[in-house]
């Protein structure tokens, strides 16, 4: 039967009728190479294209996309386009395993309507690599996934897997004791929880790549470990440990590393998305700090509500920012002297500080009940996703003005309610969060930072 031009879609190709013997191509009317190989059985998009290497024609290739049946003409549309793309530039857009043995004079047919590629490709398929960038551009950099987020997938890749980059994925689906020996390698080396997140960054791109590369296996490679036992860390502190970690932060010698601890303990607040934020999210008519990237991306945004604490806490910041790094802190809440501008560094020596990061926001939830906070009013404070069928009809923004900061106040009252008198009697702390202490920080600052340049100087 004769090739036919026609415009494809879900339809038209439905309506195809199968020919009495051997094959013929529906080839699209609007993307030039883009065609469904209708057999005696089935159906099977494909893309068609000169392979040109140096200017000169190498092959012509015919590559197989995927089955009628399992993805939608819209769907293999898009994936003709990345491929012709690949081609153009003299790529082969990895082929099916058994096509890399097709002869370059041509196409074969496997007698069934499928149709293999032809040229001199010995590739078994989409590399770790190629699936970790397309997982990155079209996943992760289009679902407005935060900066942190996508370089601890790429911390994965690139660093955990960097042996594995031009692996193709089909050579690690066909041998599970690799990825089994190297989950048990990292967790050796690494510690099994970073093991058990590198396996999870490896299922995702597996799953994502084989949604375009339809020959991959369906048993996704990293399923096959055996998971390292991982337990919800504790770290939170109580009451009664609030005031002697208030004696430490106090001790700290930079104001800016000291209100930073201070305002994440209050608000419960990821560490990477408050380090990132800017003076213009600071909305003081409405007592909110707007957080516009937290993880899992812009569409997550939220307001912090404000206790007077915390507007106090921002304040000081706000001041040591203009005296201590002034150009910096036109851009950020918390600026440093860091290629970014802003702090990017939060740990410290756990015999200065015993506490910081993710022990503060589990300390805020751990003491939000004896504030009399609701898991779920919690829940919301920590831009927490709220269980629930219900939960989808609850506007956030309705509670903020009121009822939200409220609550917001009585964690932060009871926080420091549990330092009774410390604030006055002791001098470390009376410094740091007494009457004028603010503009003593600041002088002692300059004074540091005087003394740091005739160091240097010297």
């Amino acid at each position: 039967m004769a090739d036919i031009r026609i415009l494809l879609n879900d339809r038209v190709i439905s309506d195809l009728e199968p020919p009495s013997s051997g094959q013929y191509r529906a080839r699209d009317t609007q993307l030039k190479g883009f065609h469904v190989v209708v057999g005696r059985r089935r159906k099977i998009f494909a893309v068609q294209g000169d392979l040109r290497r140096d200017g000169k024609r190498v092959a012509s290739i015919s590559v197989r996309i995927g089955n009628v049946e399992s993805m939608s003409t819209r769907e293999a549309r898009a994936t003709a386009k990345t491929y012709l793309a690949q081609i153009a530039k003299g790529e082969h857009p990895n082929p099916k395993p058994e096509d890399a043995t097709a002869k370059a004079s041509g196409t074969a047919d496997d007698g069934d309507g499928a149709v293999s590629s032809a040229g001199e490709v010995g590739s078994k398929g989409v590399t770790l690599k190629e699936a970790w960038v397309r997982y990155r551009d079209a996943h992760l950099i289009r679902k407005g996934r935060s900066e942190g987020t996508i370089e601890g997938y790429r911390d994965h890749v690139e660093r955990l897997f960097k042996d594995w980059l031009d692996t193709p994925l089909q050579e690690l689906a066909e041998d599970p004791a690799k990825v089994i020996n190297r989950h048990d390698a990292i967790t050796q080396e690494n510690g099994p929880y970073i093991a058990n997140g590198s396996m999870r960054t490896l299922r995702a791109i597996y799953n994502h790549a084989r949604k375009t590369h339809r020959y991959l296996p369906p048993d996704n490679p990293a399923s096959v470990v055996d998971w390292n036992s991982e337990k919800r860390r504790n770290t939170a502190m109580g009451l009664d440990d609030l005031p002697h970690w208030f004696r430490q932060v106090a001790t700290l010698p930079s104001p800016i590393r000291r209100e930073f601890h201070l305002f994440s303990l209050l608000s419960g607040c990821r560490p990477t998305a408050l380090m990132e934020a800017k003076p213009q999210h600071l909305d003081l008519g409405r007592r909110v700090l707007h957080i516009p990237r937290p993880k899992g991306g812009a569409d997550r945004a939220f307001d912090i509500p404000l206790s007077r604490q915390m507007i106090l806490c921002l304040m000081r910041v706000i001041r040591f920012g203009r005296h201590l790094y002034p150009l910096d802190a036109r851009n950020w809440l918390f600026p440093a002297d860091s290629d970014s501008g802003h702090l990017a560094e939060q740990k410290e020596d756990r015999d200065v500080l015993a506490k910081w990061g993710n022990d503060l926001r589990q300390t805020f939830r751990t003491l939000a009940t004896p504030a009399g906070v609701s898991p779920f009013d919690a829940h919301l404070l920590m831009n927490h996703a709220v269980p629930g069928a219900n939960a989808g009809y609850i506007s956030r923004h309705k509670l903020l003005e009121d009822h939200l900061r409220a609550q917001q106040q009585a964690i932060t009252s009871l926080m420091f309610g549990a330092l009774g008198n410390q604030i006055s009697k002791d001098r470390s702390v009376r410094q740091w969060l007494g009457p004028r202490a603010t503009h003593q920080a600041i002088e002692d600052a300059k004074r540091e930072i005087g003394r740091e340049i005739l160091r240097a100087a010297a």
